[in-house]
């Protein structure tokens, strides 16, 4: 697996939701059709945990919590930036999602939840907020940020 390999399956995600509200209807569309179970999602979670492995995913580490940008936004990926994070029960750093934030769950440890949800997707809109929390375990998130764009607020 190299980066070249992941961007082009994150591309076949990116090319899918490209101009797309973050809503409700995007998070029901991407469980339904990239659902957990599935071949596509499955595969993207086994290059996740594999680049994790090579060192060229999760690279950085703060405060128990291993992340990384692997792509920064650009029209190869629809303007999306893609970072990567491997958290064990713990809160991360409390942010805000000016143009909203689609995160993947990959959970590692059976029952692990990101912001109390299981493997899957989770959409959260333009000008959200949150403490992203894994419980339960470790799960390895991809989130897809709209032009890269993340507040920390310092909370």
């Amino acid at each position: 697996m190299s980066q070249l390999d992941f961007e082009q399956q994150i591309q076949s995600v990116t090319q899918k939701i490209a101009g797309r509200p973050l809503d409700d209807a995007l998070q029901d569309y991407l469980n339904e059709n990239l659902p957990a179970t599935g071949e596509a999602f499955q595969s993207l979670a086994e290059s996740c945990r594999q680049g994790i492995a090579e060192g060229w995913l999760c690279g950085s580490e703060h405060g128990g919590i291993r992340f990384g940008r692997v792509i920064k936004p650009a029209p190869e990926v629809h303007d999306f930036s893609i970072d990567v994070v491997l958290m064990d029960d713990l809160a991360g750093p409390h942010h805000r999602h000016p143009n909203g934030e689609i995160d993947m769950i990959i959970p590692e440890t059976d029952g692990a939840q990101f912001d109390g949800h299981g493997a899957g997707w989770v959409v959260y809109p333009a000008d959200s907020a949150h403490w992203p929390t894994v419980s339960g375990g470790q799960a390895v998130i991809l989130y897809l940020l709209p032009g890269g764009a993340i507040e920390f607020t310092g909370q």
